[in-house]
């Protein structure tokens, strides 16, 4: 069965910003963002949706974990990170559409962090707020049943992956799986769905977002369970992924440093371009700064000039 939910107005909205905003990164080459960007952003990935979940390890933590450094901190925390730096690190060994996969991506994210990583869970659950119940999830028996269907709706689903995304999302927190590790695997999945679209959201750290203003996440969540579809959760998590993509286009506006222009520059993998081409991608600099800074460029042999006066062109 398909899970429940209404296309409302505003979700068209966001569904329209989203795909111009897509349009504007592909346009201009951020759809393949600078090795300095993309562990930024990992690192905030990692550190978002574990901080949700509790985990007290600062940013500068995970970094010093992602190079291999020893920190001091809390066992367990420090295992959640590196679980999640490994599977941040091989998104491509995990297929969205499959359920096999999702069991083993669990298992890797939670190995010794609780006994059934990897299986879903053999008893009732319910989610505490406070000291009330919020949430009584479906009885175990049927978790394997319910998982079964939310995948066939994935694979056979014509309903675009932006919204298919969220609903994958919601209805997983509802199935709730697993004894733990479910909103951790609820957000992943999620960019993991998006991913095989739109390679950008590998790069995109939507999560900073959530962890920023937890509660508006779990009323969301609430909200769908008292009204008995996802409308309400779709609604939030495309605003969530729209302000997303808004600070990864100001991230292209803001001012860079000779250094970092040339270096993201570069990793935009453009063979051959010349200074307007320089220019269409940092569009505040001057004329006199893109040559200055192309001129560097040939000096530290980062690429090499072809031609002269208005023939010029750069060879990487």
């Amino acid at each position: 069965m398909k899970p429940p939910y209404d296309i409302t107005s505003n979700i068209l909205k966001e569904i329209t910003s989203i795909s111009e905003k897509i349009g504007a990164i592909n346009a201009n080459y951020l759809n393949k963002p600078s090795p300095k960007l993309r562990k930024e952003n990992r690192i905030k990935t990692i550190h978002s949706s574990l901080k949700i979940e509790g985990n007290t390890l600062t940013e500068e933590q995970i970094t010093a974990l992602l190079e291999n450094k020893r920190i001091i901190g809390p066992k367990k925390d420090v295992k959640e990170v590196l679980n999640a730096i490994e599977i941040y690190e091989h998104l491509e060994n995990y297929k969205p559409s499959n359920e096999k996969s999702f069991l083993e991506c669990h298992k890797h994210l939670m190995n010794n962090l609780i006994e059934d990583a990897g299986k879903y869970r053999r008893q009732g659950v319910g989610i505490m707020k406070g000291s009330q119940v919020e949430h009584f999830a479906p009885p175990y028996e049927n978790v394997p049943y319910l998982m079964k269907d939310l995948f066939n709706y994935l694979k056979t689903s014509k309903e675009i992956e932006l919204i298919k995304s969220c609903v994958f999302h919601y209805e997983m927190e509802f199935i709730h799986p697993f004894l733990d590790g479910n909103g951790r695997m609820g957000r992943l999945w999620q960019t993991l769905i998006l991913i095989e679209k739109y390679p950008i959201f590998e790069y995109i750290p939507f999560e900073t977002l959530i962890s920023k203003d937890q509660e508006k996440y779990y009323k969301a969540l609430s909200d769908s369970d008292k009204s008995g579809n996802s409308t309400a959760f779709i609604d939030y998590m495309l605003g969530v992924i729209n302000k997303s993509l808004d600070e990864l286009l100001d991230f292209n506006n803001r001012t860079f440093h000779e250094k970092e222009r040339l270096e993201y520059f570069i990793s935009l993998n453009k063979r051959e371009f010349t200074r307007k081409d320089y220019m269409e991608v940092f569009k505040d600099i001057s004329g006199a700064t893109a040559s200055r800074d192309l001129k560097k460029g040939v000096e530290l042999k980062l690429f090499k000039k072809i031609g002269e006066k208005n023939k010029t062109r750069y060879s990487i």
